[in-house]
């Protein structure tokens, strides 16, 4: 039933599609470039990285960039959902090793060539070297900072994720809501369409409130529909991290009434998103192209993790780790 709902979610959202012509041609050069990391791409792993879509999804948020940079942004997105797959999967990373991880790509992320050793290293970091050349050569020092808070704040969520498991801690709803902002990584893919561009907006503007409860927003309505769409997985090896879980716990609910809470609430949350946009002030003259571009990829993330959800075999519920990017 949870994924029945997913295509009238997706009919529901006002925002249109999108996807760069370069997509498909990425993808075909991630599956040959990713070995140069010291990844193992046997043809099981090719099949799934070929289901998997990544460049896809780099493509429908960033639907303008340029075919080089689109290759940036999908090694990026590579390393995070190997990165989700080494913290998030049975016999991979300890919560000493994810803080250490977290460790290892903040000193990375400020400029250190040389890190401690973490459980940043082999694949993983120089996968992570290469893709962040760009952006740190081109990027001013205040987006490069925005940018790392951005991963923190989202391995930060990933520890906690995995220490709740470990413990045996459900979260009620609220608490979900809030960590699931975090593990989403949404926070992290806004400030790159600003590299896109090149045009990072002003701190004092990203971090103006209207602006930012339209990300929280765009971050909820993504996340909750990710929830619905690997409800099924989630349910076996989630520990209760999902919003549908939360709801049926905290509410006494059957699993049918939580889905239909959950919907109920991603349509509320939805009418929200598009009246929150309306709010956004004038900033003026100068930075008023610069903000538009910016809350049209909040809205692409949302639609574009829509699209890709769908077309993408990572949640059709049978699709195990990549790889063993821990290296171990």
């Amino acid at each position: 039933m949870s994924r029945d709902v997913l295509p009238s979610l997706r009919d529901a959202c006002p925002i249109p599609s999108s996807l760069s012509p370069y997509a498909d041609d990425v993808q075909e050069w991630l599956i040959h470039w990713l070995p140069r990391t010291g990844l193992t791409v046997d043809p099981a792993t090719a099949r799934l990285l070929a289901g998997a879509r990544f460049a896809r999804y780099a493509g429908r948020l960033y639907p303008d960039a340029d075919e080089p940079d689109l290759r940036v942004l999908t090694a990026l997105f590579t390393w995070f959902f190997l990165v989700d797959d080494a913290c998030d999967k049975p016999g991979q990373f300890t919560l000493t090793e994810i803080r250490g991880l977290r460790d290892g790509v903040l000193a990375l992320l400020g400029g250190q060539t040389r890190s401690p050793q973490t459980g940043l290293v082999g694949p993983l970091r120089r996968l992570l070297v290469t893709a962040w050349r760009e952006p740190r050569r081109r990027m001013p020092a205040p987006w490069r900072a925005r940018f790392a808070d951005a991963v923190a704040h989202h391995l930060d969520g990933t520890w906690q994720e995995a220490a709740n498991k470990a413990d045996g801690h459900r979260p009620g709803v609220t608490e979900y809501v809030e960590l699931r902002r975090a593990t989403s990584a949404a926070y992290v893919s806004y400030p790159l369409g600003e590299f896109v561009t090149g045009r990072p907006l002003p701190d004092a503007v990203y971090h103006h409130p209207a602006l930012s409860r339209f990300r929280d927003l765009g971050n909820d309505l993504l996340s909750w529909y990710n929830d619905l769409a690997s409800l099924e997985r989630d349910e076996a090896t989630a520990g209760g991290h999902n919003l549908v879980l939360a709801t049926a716990a905290e509410h006494r609910l059957s699993r049918e009434a939580a889905i239909e809470s959950v919907t109920r609430r991603w349509h509320e949350t939805m009418r929200e998103f598009v009246d929150q946009r309306s709010r956004v002030p004038s900033f003026g003259p100068a930075l008023d192209e610069a903000v538009t571009t910016h809350l049209d990829g909040v809205s692409r993330a949302l639609r574009g993790t829509i699209d890709w959800t769908l077309e993408s075999t990572r949640y059709a519920g049978k699709e195990g780790p990549l790889t063993n990017a821990s290296g171990r």
